[in-house]
């Protein structure tokens, strides 16, 4: 081999080695990231989260799960504990407390799931942000454990769905302190204790008229939010009588001059 071949072999080794390097270390970057963007994910949208917190009234997040068995099935319970879980994180971000529980045919019809606060220690904010995926995924290994026994024994002889907003204002009264009442009723909507919400479609005004009736309570600046409206285990029910049961219970919440009122299908629609 002349000195001239020896030469050129000599860079193309070197150029090889040099193009080798990169490619390692690029793909050790790459892993590094791969590895933390899910952590940093979470971070970040806690950290958008707590934007819209309001320091001077932390959440009281009560949530109220509807265990008649309408609508029991395995999807609609999934959607549920989806549902609770986004409601917990955003209760641990700002600092608030959370109560979960299933109830049935009447107010003392209850079992609860969880309750406690969800205020996380930390010295700063982003020490605080990075315990709230574990202290979610406590208190949803909790919720979920126990969903299935409580809807088990509870009497199934009907559903009292305008009795909860009473027992909201009661724990809210209870609770105390600076909280500010976030309402979340899971329910199909078909109550058939006092009346029945399933006997036929309801119009506009009728529905309207129905829910001037049942006697509420006073839930000023609270959040209220209705959801799973005609979602049931078996069939579907005519879209007119889910628009019965969504202009139903939006009329029922605004009696109580709630601050927010939203009636809906699906819980992912009131949280967009």
């Amino acid at each position: 081999m002349s000195e001239v071949q020896v030469t050129i072999a000599i860079k193309r080794e070197t150029s090889y080695a040099t193009i080798f390097f990169f490619a390692l270390l690029l793909a050790l970057v790459l892993a590094g990231c791969s590895s933390e963007s899910s952590p940093r994910g979470e971070l970040g949208a806690n950290q958008e989260l707590l934007k819209s917190c309001d320091p001077a009234a932390p959440p009281a997040s009560l949530v109220q799960i509807d265990g008649t068995g309408s609508s029991n099935s395995d999807a609609i319970a999934s959607e549920r504990m989806t549902a609770v879980d986004s409601i917990a994180r955003r209760t641990a971000v700002c600092s608030g407390y959370l109560r979960v529980v299933v109830f049935s045919s009447s107010s003392a019809a209850t079992v609860v799931l969880f309750d406690g606060p969800l205020k996380m220690d930390g010295a700063t904010e982003n020490a605080r942000l990075k315990r709230i995926p574990e202290a979610i995924t406590n208190v949803m290994n909790k919720v979920r454990s126990a969903y299935a026994p409580a809807v088990q024994a509870l009497p199934q002889s009907g559903s009292d769905i305008t009795a909860q907003l009473r027992l909201a204002a009661e724990w809210t009264q209870q609770l105390g302190g600076d909280y500010r009442l976030h309402l979340t009723v899971l329910s199909d909507g078909f109550q058939n204790i006092g009346m029945d919400l399933a006997a036929r479609a309801l119009s506009k005004q009728d529905a309207e008229l129905l829910a001037t009736q049942p006697a509420v309570p006073k839930l000023s600046e609270a959040s209220v939010v209705v959801a799973g409206l005609g979602r049931v285990a078996e069939g579907a029910p005519p879209s007119a009588m889910v628009e019965g049961l969504v202009s139903y219970y939006t009329k029922l919440c605004q009696r109580t001059e709630a601050s927010s009122c939203t009636a809906v299908s699906d819980y992912a629609t009131a949280i967009r």
